[in-house]
C-alpha cells in the first residue's frame, strides 16, 4: 500500500472553512484544532473534571464480553480505569459494518489516539460509540456491490415495521447467512472467500442483533489496536447515565434555547444550519411499547406528537428512575452525554457532524462543559491497481475523478464519435419529408378534413423511424467502443460511485474478499496525518 495526500475541499462550505480554521466558523467551537498546543490545553481542562471511570470501564468491559479481544484491549480497559483520556467517534451500526466511512472513522480514532499518546506521554484510548439507539433501519439495512459493471443495492430481506432502536432489531440466523452467501457469490470466489465466509458465519451464529454483529465484526478487524466499543443503548450504560438524564429532562427548555440562539449566530454569519429543532424540542426519546418516540415540551408538560400522550417532569423522572433504558438521546444531547461520560481528548467527526456540532457550543456552555476539540476524520479513497491503470489509459486525473466523476470526460469521448455528415444527411431527409407531408396535407384536407389526424399519425411514424435509426447507430457505436465505455464505468464505480465519494457507497467486505484478512490491519497502520488533506491509498 502507498499513501498520497490530495488537496480536495470539503463539499460542505462550513466544514471546508473549519478545516482551514477560518473565522467566523472557529468562533463556534472552543478549541483551535490547528494550534500546536491544542491537546495540551485540553489535557489541562480535563484535569479539573471528574469522570465515572470505574463504572464506565466496568460497563464497557461487560458489553465487550464475547467480542474478539486481545491484550491491547485489556490494556485499554485498564488505562481507562486509571487516568487515560479518550478519542471518541460514533456511527450507526451498518450491516457488515456499513459504508467505508465507518471504517475510516475507526482508523481515525486509533491513529489520533496513538499519535497523541506518544506526543503527550499520557495514555490515550480509542473508543467507538455505536449509536444503537438510532432507529433509521432503512439507512443501515443494505450494502452496495458491483455486479457486471453495475452497482447493485443488496438489501437485507427481513423487514422492521416499528421505529425500533437498532439495538433491538434481531435477525434470523439462516436469513442472514443466506444473505451473506448471496453477496459472496456476486463478489466472486477468491483465495480468501472460504475463510471470510467461515468467520462471518460463526459471528452470525454467535450474535442475535444487528448491533452486536456489527460490534463483533469491528472488533475482529481492530482488536489488535486496543479499540474499545460501547453500544449507546446498552442498559448498564443507561443506568450509569441516569443522573445526567435527570439534568437533561429538567433543563430541556434551556438546552433547546441555547441551540436556537447558536443557530441564529450561524445563520447570521451566512451559513445554513443542520439541525431541525423547534422551540418545543425536548431533545430526548422515550421508548413507548416497541417504538422510540421523540418528546416535545410546552411549559412543564412533555408530550409525544403522534399519540398526544403527555407527561409531567415528575412523571418522566419517575420513569427514568424505574427504567432508565427507556430513555435515549437525540443529536443534540448525545454529544453532551458523551462528554459527561468520557475524558475526551478529541471527538472525531465527519463533515456533516462538524457542521451540527458548531450549533451546540452554547448548549455545552449551559451545562458548564467545553466541547472537545472536534477533529475531522480521515477522508480516504482506496485506489486499486487496475482502476489506476484505467484512469491513466483514459487520460484522466485522479483528482478530477474524485471531485467530479467521469461524466464530463465520457461525454467528450462520446461527442468525438459523432458523425456530423451522417446526422446532416438524416436531418435533410427528415426536413424534406416534413415539407412533402405539408403539401400532401394541403391537398388531402380539401378532399376530407378527417384525413388530418391520419396524416399526423403517418408522419409521426416515419419520423419515429429516424429516431429508431439514430438509436441503432448510437448502440452500434457504443458496442464498437464498449471496452472504453466499460473502462469509464469501472473508474466511476470504483472512485465516485453513485455520484459521491467512494466511502459512502463501498463496503469493506469487497476488499476483505479480494485482498484478505490483513487488509484492514495494513490500512490502519499507514502513516496518516490529520492535516485536512484527502488520503489516497494505492493497492
Amino acid at each position: 500500500m502507498e499513501l498520497e495526500s490530495l488537496n480536495i475541499p470539503a463539499i460542505n462550505r462550513f466544514a471546508s472553512k473549519y478545516l482551514k480554521q477560518e473565522e467566523p466558523v472557529t468562533s463556534f467551537f472552543h478549541y483551535n484544532i490547528n494550534s500546536p498546543t491544542v491537546y495540551k490545553e485540553r489535557m489541562q481542562d480535563l484535569k479539573s473534571r471528574q469522570f465515572p471511570r470505574e463504572g464506565l470501564t466496568e460497563c464497557i468491559s461487560s458489553y465487550m464480553q464475547g467480542l474478539p479481544t486481545s491484550e491491547k484491549v485489556v490494556s485499554s480497559l485498564e488505562k481507562l480505569r486509571n487516568n487515560a483520556v479518550t478519542v471518541v467517534a460514533g456511527q450507526q451500526a451498518g450491516l457488515l459494518t456499513g459504508p467505508l466511512y465507518t471504517i475510516h472513522k475507526i482508523i481515525s480514532v486509533i491513529q489520533l489516539a496513538r499519535q497523541q499518546e506518544a506526543e503527550l506521554k499520557h495514555p490515550v484510548v480509542p473508543v467507538f460509540w455505536i449509536a444503537g439507539e438510532d432507529h433509521d433501519y432503512q439507512e443501515v439495512n443494505h450494502i452496495y456491490i458491483e455486479n457486471d459493471s453495475n452497482l447493485e443495492k443488496v438489501g437485507y430481506p427481513e423487514r422492521v415495521l416499528e421505529k425500533k432502536m437498532t439495538s433491538h432489531i434481531l435477525y434470523t440466523k439462516s436469513v442472514m447467512k443466506k444473505w451473506l452467501d448471496d453477496i459472496l457469490i456476486i463478489l466472486g470466489e477468491t483465495g480468501y472467500t472460504k475463510q471470510l465466509s467461515s468467520e462471518l458465519t460463526k459471528m452470525i451464529d454467535q450474535e442475535d442483533s444487528i448491533v452486536r454483529l456489527f460490534a463483533h465484526i469491528v472488533m475482529s478487524l481492530f482488536k489488535e489496536f486496543g479499540l474499545l466499543v460501547i453500544d449507546s443503548s446498552y442498559p448498564p450504560l443507561r443506568r450509569l447515565e441516569t443522573g445526567r438524564f435527570h439534568q437533561l429532562i429538567e433543563n430541556s427548555k434551556s438546552i433547546t434555547d441555547a441551540v436556537l440562539e447558536q443557530q441564529g449566530d450561524i445563520r447570521g454569519s451566512g451559513f445554513h444550519t443542520q439541525l431541525d429543532i423547534s422551540q418545543t424540542a425536548a431533545n430526548l426519546f422515550l421508548q413507548i411499547q416497541n417504538e422510540r418516540v421523540l418528546l416535545e415540551r410546552e411549559g412543564d408538560m412533555f408530550f409525544e406528537k403522534n399519540t398526544g400522550k403527555t407527561y409531567t417532569s415528575n412523571e418522566l423522572l419517575s420513569i427514568l428512575d424505574e427504567s432508565p433504558e427507556a430513555f435515549s438521546n437525540n443529536v443534540v444531547t448525545r454529544p453532551l452525554m458523551q462528554e459527561w461520560l468520557f475524558p475526551n481528548l478529541a471527538f472525531i467527526a465527519g463533515p456533516g457532524e462538524i457542521a451540527y456540532w458548531g450549533e451546540l457550543k452554547r448548549a455545552f456552555e449551559f451545562v458548564e462543559l467545553k466541547m472537545p476539540p472536534v477533529v475531522p476524520r480521515l477522508n480516504i479513497t482506496i485506489v486499486e491497481r487496475d482502476i489506476n491503470k484505467r484512469i491513466q489509459e483514459l487520460e484522466l486525473t485522479l483528482h478530477s475523478v474524485i471531485t467530479e466523476g467521469v461524466s464530463t470526460a465520457r461525454d467528450t469521448f462520446w461527442k468525438s464519435l459523432e458523425n456530423p455528415g451522417l446526422e446532416t444527411e438524416m436531418k435533410e431527409i427528415q426536413n424534406e419529408l416534413e415539407r412533402k407531408y405539408e403539401r400532401i396535407r394541403e391537398q388531402a384536407v380539401l378532399i376530407d378534413q378527417g384525413l388530418n389526424p391520419i396524416i399526423d399519425k403517418n408522419l409521426d411514424f416515419h419520423l419515429g423511424q429516424f429516431d429508431y435509426l439514430r438509436k441503432r447507430i448510437d448502440n452500434a457505436l457504443k458496442d464498437k467502443h464498449s471496452l472504453i465505455f466499460t473502462q469509464f464505468m469501472k473508474v466511476e464505480n470504483g472512485i465516485r460511485p453513485n455520484g459521491g465519494p467512494q466511502e459512502r457507497t463501498w463496503n469493506i467486505i469487497y476488499f476483505l474478499n479480494k485482498y484478505g484478512p490483513t487488509f484492514v490491519n495494513d490500512l490502519t497502520q499507514l502513516d496518516y496525518t490529520f492535516d485536512g488533506t484527502h488520503k489516497v491509498v494505492y493497492i
